[in-house]
């Protein structure tokens, strides 16, 4: 067997890889970032590998990719393990779900903690045919993974990279919540049906209009790019009305000084019934705690948005007026995200955990996406330029 060292050039999604005494540690944020804001939740959530994946072209048909992963879990509460997707010249070929690696558990009652510690796991991909190919190994977007090494019986060549580039920043629901595996997640469902390149700015429970993630937005290569805002906002009830418009406008911007021309996409939220109109602060609601399926619930006062408290419908209808203010930048458009899952939806598809969507509800929303994004005359097609300005959903 042969080994091949994990370089930057193989491991697609990322901003850096990290050598650490257990392995290479993929980041989704680079150094600056971490050190500048080293905040644990953000931290946590970064270095779970969304979208990231090892991509090489090679003869072999034996294929071995050792990790070693690190997970919270629940006590109490059984949460599917991260997979690895194994995708074959564009088409899934095996599915591997984790074993092994180590954890931390959490009493939601109390908030104690413990540590186990646990073996690496090795992802193993046998019978490939025989012949020149491409192999993706997407990483789990819901485990932290160090890479330990990757082995087969052929040489390999990192993939080559001939497709436009997708920048996406969004919430845990762009992170993949609810996903049960990697290429299940809306943004891969929809970058694989657009035929795209993807690099997944998705981050749970941090997209927070922070400034620092449109200087890597800015700094970033991309052909196009789309920006998901408003749902952590109101579950944080980190904003009101004041703040959040000028913060929007501040992020967008940004990331113009660095793209002055990109195509660029504004997303409002999804449909989420506890936050149409109740603020927040989002929380879990105790009497889950034990269940089969822990709750979100919204602690705020229903259609308390006098003072500027926001909602989910006050954040689509603020949104939808930033981007028609804007009439100076004709790349940039906007999507109401209740065309990619809304209230009907909601009812066919619930939200499990009544926050984020399952597999299903994953795949109908990076199917609507792709077809509205990446379509005949989409907004984020590169062949756009300056005369693509859309705003849908009005």
């Amino acid at each position: 067997m042969i080994t091949t060292p994990l370089t930057p050039d193989l491991v697609r999604g990322i901003a850096e890889l990290e050598p650490t005494p257990r392995g290479l540690a993929p980041h989704r944020l680079p150094e600056w970032v971490r050190r500048q804001f080293p905040d644990p939740q953000l931290l946590g959530v970064e270095a779970q590998p969304s979208g990231v994946r090892v991509a090489f072209t090679t003869t072999a048909t034996h294929v071995e990719l050792v990790s070693q992963s690190s997970r919270v879990v629940y006590r109490g509460t059984d949460r599917p393990r991260g997979r690895v997707d194994v995708v074959v010249d564009g088409a899934l070929y095996a599915r591997d779900e984790l074993t092994g690696g180590d954890s931390v558990e959490v009493d939601l009652q109390t908030g104690a903690t413990e540590a186990h510690a646990g073996p690496p796991h090795v992802t193993t991909v046998t019978d490939l045919a025989p012949g020149a190919k491409t192999v993706e190994l997407w990483l789990p977007h819901n485990e932290t993974l160090a890479l330990v090494e990757l082995r087969t019986d052929a040489p390999v060549e990192p993939a080559l990279a001939d497709r436009p580039l997708w920048v996406h920043h969004g919430s845990s629901i762009s992170h993949g919540s609810n996903a049960l595996a990697p290429t299940e997640i809306w943004p891969v469902v929809a970058a694989q049906a657009g035929g795209v390149e993807l690099r997944n700015l998705g981050l749970g429970g941090s997209a927070m209009v922070d400034p620092f993630l449109a200087r890597v937005i800015r700094d970033a290569p991309a052909d196009v790019i789309s920006v998901k805002l408003g749902i952590n906002v109101v579950n944080f009830d980190a904003m009101r009305m004041r703040a959040f418009v000028p913060a929007v406008h501040g992020f967008l911007d940004t990331i113009r000084d660095g793209h002055p021309d990109t195509p660029l996409l504004l997303i409002s939220p999804i449909f989420a019934g506890i936050h149409e109109n109740t603020p927040g602060p989002g929380a879990l609601d105790p009497a889950t705690f034990g269940s089969e399926q822990v709750q979100f619930i919204a602690t705020g006062t229903p259609g308390d948005v006098a003072q500027g408290r926001l909602t989910l419908e006050v954040i689509r209808d603020a949104l939808r007026a930033v981007a028609a203010q804007r009439v100076d930048d004709p790349n940039l458009s906007f999507l109401d995200g209740l065309e990619l899952y809304g209230e009907a939806d909601a009812l066919a598809l619930p939200l499990p955990d009544a926050l984020h969507p399952d597999s299903e509800a994953h795949r109908l929303i990076g199917q609507r996406f792709a077809a509205h994004a990446f379509g005949v005359g989409g907004p984020l097609t590169t062949e756009i330029g300056i005369a693509g300005r859309r705003i849908r959903g009005e």
